[in-house]
């Protein structure tokens, strides 16, 4: 290697968690509990629209990629999280380590398009009602969401042609998981075109879609304000509230990390606002679609009596 200090990591050690040694057992039953839940919901909010013809739509069709989605990105990084509850210097091989970080990345960018893609199924669905079915075909569906998931394939492969290889013996991680930007701090190689490639990444999958849907939720709003059934509002601002709700939970904090500058550390601030993308926002999906949903309600109770009366 170059740097005359540099020595092959072979492991990492997440310091994440073990920084709070009094706290770890509490760490373990709240991510355990947040990962069944996130497990839970997610198949039921799915097989609830395998099952129900009335959800056999366009907007539950994302739904369900998402739901799809998400149960695999906190399976990418939870279980391990809950392993490391139990070491004071939990440890992490470097292949496994680089695993869990582009599979994360590719999911969270995969995230980032397919609620671009439901904000734009909404606008086609208040804005073009008539010609919604025309807009929102079946194979314009499949498209879509095919889109979304190679793009964020496409885009998560880019960084990995910077990725640093030197790391001067420095194989700790201040971090629950192996997140990129903490890994980075690391490396003793140099970084600017990896972290030049970030940033144009994050331009690309957080501030383009994130622009896109706010562009479309003006478009939404001007259309709801001019319909003169109150009914229509209503159900318009319900389906349309549950998007925006987890649009700003999971945009909010993922442009926090990503969209500023990168000081040299990686702050405990950071660690915990990281948890919101990655552990939250997945376990929330589910609740608010549902709570806020009549018609996924309606199939809940329909099937549970179902198989209650069998």
């Amino acid at each position: 290697m170059g740097d005359s200090n540099a020595t092959m990591v072979t492991e990492f050690i997440l310091v994440g968690m073990s920084n709070y040694p009094r706290a770890q057992m509490v760490m373990f039953v709240v991510f355990l509990i947040f990962y069944m839940a996130t497990l839970f919901g997610n198949t039921l909010l799915i097989v609830l629209i395998i099952l129900t013809p009335v959800l056999h739509t366009p907007m539950y069709f994302f739904l369900c990629n998402l739901s799809f989605l998400d149960m695999f990105y906190t399976t990418c990084s939870i279980p391990q999280l809950l392993v490391n509850c139990f070491f004071r210097r939990p440890t992490i091989s470097y292949t496994r380590c680089l695993t869990e970080m582009y599979v994360g990345l590719f999911l969270g960018i995969t995230e980032c398009f397919l609620l671009a893609v439901m904000a734009y199924d909404r606008f086609a669905a208040i804005c073009n009602p008539l010609r919604y079915n025309v807009i929102m075909s079946w194979k314009v569906c499949f498209q879509l969401a095919a889109m979304s998931w190679a793009g964020a394939f496409v885009l998560t492969l880019i960084p990995s042609q910077f990725q640093p290889t030197q790391f001067c013996g420095h194989n700790i991680i201040n971090h629950f998981t192996c997140e990129i930007q903490a890994l980075l701090k690391l490396a003793c190689s140099d970084t600017r075109k990896m972290e030049m490639v970030l940033m144009i990444n994050s331009v690309i999958d957080l501030a383009v879609p994130f622009s896109f849907i706010l562009v479309t939720y003006g478009r939404i709003g001007q259309a709801v304000l001019r319909m003169h059934s109150a009914k229509g509002r209503g159900k318009a601002f319900s389906t349309c509230g549950s998007h925006l709700v987890v649009v700003s939970i999971f945009y909010g904090s993922a442009i926090s990390m990503y969209l500023r500058p990168q000081g040299k550390t990686f702050s405990d601030h950071d660690k915990f606002v990281s948890l919101f993308y990655g552990v939250v926002t997945p376990m929330l999906n589910p609740l608010i679609y549902s709570l806020r949903n009549k018609d996924v309600k309606g199939a809940f109770w329909r099937l549970l009596g179902k198989k209650m009366s069998e």
